[in-house]
């Protein structure tokens, strides 16, 4: 028979303790009368005994769960299981590039060129095939930087050390709904005017209304509104750089050239044309120069501007907003913001837990022009994703064929639209602008 444990114990001397109120209480009910004084005090010091025991068992019941937790943890960390959780930890931490260089397409094609790993320089034509990264942009990648780069020069001692010179954090596309297509081209249906012409009717009291006096039509008003269909484009962000073929040989430093250059600069420019893109020939049509937008001016301060623009944003577009966008120079200066006693409004440099500005969530973009944010509700912005960004590599460009270089592209096709413009609020944050 199982050992009890000490909780299971003093369960069962709680339950021994409540049989003893119960006995009494089942006495005075069948004799119909009440408690006598010596009832009285024998019930309410067991029940204080009994009050007692449930925090007693209370406490046991913690500590019990408590020696059950480290119990199972104790079989999960063992050697063999460390390794394969940190195999496991290695190979879903693997960045872009490593994933491009370790993909079985690029595998198979360095074999078929290089089956002792090392591209001859006498070998020509090489073209390989586009190794597809559907997970560039996912939120929790768009960093634009990496620990894993090998070295890009070639030194007496190599020491694997490639150092770059950094890359802006993102945020936008962490606030933007995301969706794929396709097509080439995606439409949507924007709403122009909405009914409006609601009213109270009479009931009517004539059978055949003729316009005489006393008469009621009870006529109910019809209502009216109107769409336009909105049309983007499918573009194309690419872009390329040089490389060795001692460079495609070693995986270690194409991985670096992958992840710190080339995606992390697709990345970048694709955050710039999201908000600044100018609509001209294959640019997108960026939020600052999207039509419809609401404005609000400067107000007093940026703080009173910045509160002012929820409002804006409340009543003339309907929405509730989902984020701030500002510089980081704009949202500086609301972090130095003080009273006449010199506090800070913000809470100051010791200020903990998520950054809002009047209750809304705030993300930065180095992309967005300083003196001038925006509030919004934020999935009123889609990108459709076309084509997930992919990398190729070939020699069949100007005369590295005989110069031993390649070039390394990473493209990637997506459509950008704002599907309601009332949506966004652009805020002026400078006074006398």
């Amino acid at each position: 028979m199982a050992k009890k444990s000490k909780s299971q114990v003093l369960v069962e001397s709680m339950r021994e303790k409540w049989g003893e109120v119960k006995t009494i209480h089942a006495a005075v009910l069948e004799d119909d009368r009440e408690f006598t004084e010596e009832e009285t005090v024998q019930i309410e010091a067991t029940l204080d005994e009994v009050r007692e025991i449930e925090i007693e068992i209370e406490k046991e019941r913690k500590q019990e769960k408590l020696q059950k937790s480290i119990g199972d943890l104790d079989g999960l960390f063992k050697a063999s299981d460390l390794n394969r959780m940190d195999r496991q930890v290695r190979k879903s931490s693997k960045s872009i590039g490593d994933k491009f260089v370790n993909s079985q397409q690029w595998i198979d094609y360095m074999k078929s060129i290089a089956p002792e790993g090392r591209i001859p320089d006498s070998f020509k034509g090489i073209s390989s095939p586009a190794v597809k990264m559907n997970d560039l942009f996912m939120k929790t990648v768009l960093t634009g930087s990496s620990a894993t780069s090998a070295g890009a020069f070639v030194v007496p001692e190599d020491t694997g050390i490639y150092e770059p010179l950094g890359r802006y954090p993102l945020s936008l596309r962490s606030l933007i709904s995301i969706r794929r297509t396709t097509s080439d081209t995606v439409e949507f249906v924007r709403q122009v005017t909405q009914v409006t012409q609601a009213a109270p009717v009479a009931e009517s009291n004539v059978t055949e209304y003729n316009g005489a006096t006393g008469e009621v039509s009870g006529e109910k008003p019809e209502g009216a509104m109107t769409f336009s269909r909105v049309q983007e484009l499918v573009k194309t962000l690419a872009v390329w750089i040089p490389a060795t073929k001692r460079a495609l040989s070693d995986a270690g430093q194409l991985s670096g050239l992958i992840n710190d250059e080339l995606f992390a600069d697709l990345a970048e420019e694709f955050e710039n044309q999201l908000l600044n893109g100018s609509g001209v020939g294959e640019n997108f049509t960026g939020l600052a120069n999207t039509a419809g937008v609401l404005t609000q001016a400067y107000v007093t301060d940026i703080a009173v501007t910045a509160r002012k623009a929820i409002t804006n944003l409340l009543i003339n577009g309907r929405q509730i907003p989902t984020a701030y966008l500002l510089n980081p120079q704009d949202w500086e200066t609301f972090d130095l913001l003080q009273d006449s006693n010199g506090r800070y409004y913000w809470g100051g440099p010791v200020a903990q837990g998520p950054r809002t500005l009047w209750g809304v969530p705030v993300a930065q973009s180095f992309f967005q022009t300083q003196g001038t944010g925006w509030l919004a509700n934020w999935r009123k912005m889609v990108v459709w994703d076309r084509e997930d960004a992919s990398i190729a590599t070939t020699d069949s460009h100007a005369d590295f064929f005989i110069r031993n270089m390649v070039a390394v592209l990473a493209e990637m096709r997506a459509a950008m639209g704002v599907i309601r413009p009332s949506a966004f609020v652009e805020i002026d944050l400078t006074s006398g602008s």
